[in-house]
């Protein structure tokens, strides 16, 4: 590069990023600018990226399609938070010789095992709604009674990492841990103290169902409108994981129903909008994407991406991404 640099860090929508790492290596080096809002589509990303020479965005926020990158003539290298992002085009990024670097994760998995967890609790003593009901001035009126978790069940769609690390809180808490993925074992489900049933057998005895899967096309849908229709009448339905693997269309029906409980920290379309119909339901606690969200995550999210900026600029480039298999 024969000018200064320009990095853009975008995706900092909880305005952490600066006090998550020493930017000041970098700031020494090139001109660093911090974006804290959404782009309102993919023509605004285009034209407010378009000259700088090196983007930092967080995963699962701004889409990175083929047709944005091809808008981005400046783009050097591009660095993701964590290894793995379904919104972004990573091969295209590299067919035009763009250095995709990625970083660690961090504590993520406990830290999405823990909202899962928070987000079952919020939604069976129905927290959010005695909140609200405090902060209006009528305490316990209009605040629905809640139920026990313990001596209940949960099964587990995915029972990977995070999976097992909440089926260990369930267990702590005298749940029943059903679980069950299209490659799981009795022996790896007994290790995490689930026992292994067939995905319509889960649905129905669950009072509560949390998912726990890598988004994939085996994997969308995974959850489809006959499981919703299986699960019991006030169970709840926890997704931490992503959107696409739930029929939303099915899951908002049996919501607004009053069939079930959604328990959300994931959607379809981020930021949700406001005229979103899960936004307004009594039936549904919802969290803004929080799963990896807390300041152990963000610490070496932007550490690694400062260093991966600083070797790339050295010419040495570290954490580089493979192109993926076709």
């Amino acid at each position: 590069m024969t000018q200064r640099p320009r990095v853009a860090v975008i995706d900092d929508w909880q305005n952490i990023a600066r006090r998550s790492a020493d930017w000041s290596p970098l700031a020494e080096r090139a001109d660093v600018h911090f974006a804290h809002e959404p782009f309102a589509s993919e023509d605004d990303a285009a034209r407010r990226l378009a000259d700088f020479d090196i983007v930092l965005a967080v995963r699962e926020r701004t889409p990175f399609p083929a047709s944005l990158v091809r808008r981005l003539p400046k783009l050097q290298m591009f660095g993701m938070t964590g290894a793995r992002a379904a919104l972004i085009d990573i091969a295209a990024m590299i067919d035009r010789g763009v250095t995709v670097c990625h970083t660690g994760g961090g504590p993520s998995g406990a830290s999405t095992a823990e909202l899962a967890l928070g987000l079952m609790l919020a939604a069976a003593r129905r927290i959010p709604a005695g909140d609200a009901a405090v902060r209006g001035g009528r305490f316990q009126h209009g605040v629905p009674a809640g139920f026990v978790l313990s001596g209940k069940t949960i099964g587990l769609i995915g029972l990977g990492r995070i999976g097992s690390l909440v089926a260990r809180y369930c267990r702590a808490l005298d749940m029943r841990v059903l679980a069950w993925s299209a490659h799981l074992t009795d022996d790896k489900a007994r290790e995490a103290g689930a026992t292994r049933v067939p995905k319509h057998e889960l649905v129905a005895a669950s009072d509560v169902v949390s998912v726990h899967l890598v988004l994939s096309d085996r994997t969308r849908g995974i959850v489809g409108a006959a499981d919703i229709a299986r699960m019991k009448r006030g169970a709840i339905l926890v997704n931490t994981a992503r959107a696409g693997l739930i029929d939303e269309a099915a899951l908002v029906d049996a919501v607004l129903a009053g069939r079930v409980i959604a328990a959300l920290d994931v959607f379809s379309i981020e930021p949700l909008p406001p005229a979103h119909p899960l936004v307004h339901a009594a039936n549904a606690v919802l969290t803004p994407h929080l799963g990896y969200s807390v300041i152990e995550v963000y610490e070496e999210y932007f550490r690694h991406g400062v260093e991966n900026v600083l070797a790339f600029l050295d010419g040495n480039p570290i954490r580089v991404l493979e192109r993926p298999a076709a």
